[in-house]
């Protein structure tokens, strides 16, 4: 089960080590930081794996901009229903900047701005926000478009929709919203069972893009036994980022004692990071949000502790679980780098339009900034 830490203080000096939430700090993506840890020899072999990818992937990316470009365009507030992306950090630096989180688009002021995060929302969501005569930035990961847009077309040809996902999780819920009727979630292998259909010649799986790609292969195999002629998506659903830091994690796990992901409790692909971890071989994984909760006893006779992040994790908050460990004597840093990432998603087109009547800079430059400046979001060389 994946590790949960408790509030306990941990018994490592962080005071020196932990970046607080501030606005003036970065939220910035890997990428955006100097490529090569400093690295030196131990005298007691400690050594620290640091897998690559890891952190932001272009979806959060562009989300965290579309919510800072706001603020610095409009003013404060600006309101953002659910939470932008899966990470308490970037919550709160956000809070700190003027951005305002709200659970429902009730919670907006009528006729006040409001951004959707990049989980995605349902059609519903985007009628009552028109009936409040909201001003909104819908900031959806555009690759969980394309699963909404897939589930419209299967819907429209009156397929049953068998959804792989968790049953809550606001991507989820937003991808279901699209054809309530068309759609059901199926948690996990558990659920195979009690799927029930109109037409199993007419059946067809979509996917939650944050899963482990290794359980929802194994969820559609059983419904495959169940539904023979199951339709597969016309793309895959389980975003690259996803794959991408599962594969480093995968290759990572098996050479180190411990494994720790940095990333929030209710991230579901940074979650999925420690079971893979485990899975892969790890002797031990766990998650933490920050450097604060990690734990001198988790090392205890280790000698390589592998170090990855949720998509949803800026990377300030590696660096600093990073430094940690070189205090613990773990000085000697190894990349593990399974893939290379060169997505990059535009801003919504209505914030970039009014960023560009005004002169403002629309993307952010893709470089490592002096540590003390604000360093800006990580973008890669494809535009898509």
């Amino acid at each position: 089960m994946p590790h949960q830490p408790n509030n306990a203080t941990s018994d490592l000096d962080m005071k020196n080590s932990e970046v607080m939430p501030d606005p003036t700090v970065s939220l910035a993506g890997a990428s955006a930081f100097p490529a090569d840890v400093p690295s030196k020899p131990s005298a007691e072999g400690k050594k620290i794996l640091l897998a690559t990818p890891r952190g932001y992937c272009a979806g959060v990316d562009r989300a965290v901009d579309a919510v800072e470009k706001a603020l610095d365009l409009y003013g404060a507030p600006v309101y953002v229903r659910k939470e932008i992306v899966h990470n308490k950090f970037v919550v709160e630096t956000l809070t700190e900047r003027g951005a305002i989180f709200v659970h429902d688009t009730d919670d907006v002021p009528e006729g006040a701005r409001v951004v959707f995060s990049a989980h995605g929302v349902s059609p519903e969501v985007h009628e009552q926000a028109a009936r409040r005569q909201l001003m909104t930035i819908d900031a959806t990961c555009p690759l969980v478009t394309k699963v909404h847009k897939q589930a419209v077309r299967f819907a429209d040809e009156d397929f049953d929709i068998l959804l792989i996902g968790h049953e809550g999780h606001e991507e989820v819920e937003g991808t279901q919203g699209e054809a309530p009727d068309h759609i059901q979630v199926v948690n996990g292998p558990e659920d195979v069972a009690t799927v029930q259909v109109r037409d199993p010649d007419r059946v067809v799986w979509i996917s939650q893009t944050t899963l482990s790609v290794d359980e929802t292969m194994k969820t559609v195999e059983l419904l495959r036994k169940r539904f023979p002629n199951l339709i597969d998506p016309p793309s895959d659903d389980i975003c690259y980022a996803t794959q991408n830091r599962q594969g480093a994690v995968k290759v990572m796990a098996p050479m180190a004692d411990v494994v720790i992901v940095v990333g929030s409790a209710n991230s579901s692909n940074s979650v999925r990071l420690v079971e893979v971890a485990l899975e892969s071989g790890a002797g031990a994984a766990y998650r933490v949000d920050k450097a604060s909760e990690v734990q001198r006893e988790w090392f205890t006779g280790a000698k390589t502790v592998g170090v990855t992040s949720g998509a949803s994790v800026p990377e300030i908050l590696v660096r600093d679980v990073v430094t940690v460990l070189k205090d613990a004597g773990f000085t000697e840093v190894e990349n593990v780098a399974t893939a290379q990432e060169d997505v990059r998603f535009s801003l919504p087109k209505n914030l970039r339009a009014d960023l560009k009547a005004t002169g403002a800079e629309v993307d952010r430059p893709h470089k490592a900034r002096d540590k003390n400046a604000n360093i800006s979001n990580a973008r890669a060389n494809k535009s898509i």
